[in-house]
């Protein structure tokens, strides 16, 4: 979850459940992680005991500015499934996070419509045939996971070892036996009669 879409999700749960500011402000700091904490920490030393709408204010002033969005939404045009390296629920949830961070109002149907044509080719056309809007995130997940098991769409081609143990029987013919004059797929029409005449 990014740090934008938690500020979003606690106004929802101070709304719905009437949660008050000390319960919110006590528990924030188990809410980040990595970097996130540490800045927390800085913050919180700094300036001390606030309230959540100071500390939402924070975090947009932190996180929602210029550079975190040229760097998120670099990360979405230059992210595309790969179905021999990614997990489709990882790489799918990924990019909807991504969009729900960048355009908070953006309906669902518009982010599933943006993931799509990042996909292409194939994959977008095997993916609209399996899902027709309204579809939640979930059956999209499992159309694409579903597509992966199934198909070799997005795959890339690997020629076969002939050397393996595990290679298939391939039949390998004696170029100096195709050479002779009674082997059928060769035969001279002279060679053919003179067959036919010792046949007879």
């Amino acid at each position: 979850m990014t740090t934008c879409h938690l500020s979003k999700t606690i106004d929802i749960l101070q709304e719905d459940y009437a949660i008050p500011d000390e319960l919110i402000t006590a528990i924030l700091h188990s809410l980040f992680e990595k970097s996130a904490k540490r800045w927390y920490y800085g913050i919180r030393k700094t300036n001390g005991k606030n309230t959540w709408s100071w500390w939402k204010q924070e975090i947009i002033t932190k996180w929602a500015n210029d550079a975190w969005r040229y760097k998120i939404e670099n990360a979405f045009e230059n992210s595309f499934f790969d179905p021999e390296k990614d997990k489709p629920l990882n790489c799918f949830l990924q990019q909807v996070e991504r969009l729900n961070a960048l355009y908070p109002e953006m309906s669902q149907k518009m982010v599933h419509m943006k993931i799509l044509k990042k996909c292409g080719g194939e994959l977008e056309h095997a993916l609209r045939s399996r899902c027709i809007e309204p579809c939640s995130t979930e059956e999209y997940i499992n159309a694409l996971e579903d597509i992966v098991k199934r198909t070799k769409i997005r795959r890339s081609w690997k020629q076969l070892d002939i050397n393996s143990p595990n290679k298939p029987f391939i039949k390998k013919i004696n170029q100096k036996k195709l050479s002779s004059p009674i082997h059928p797929t060769i035969m001279s029409k002279e060679n053919a009669i003179n067959v036919e005449v010792l046949d007879t």
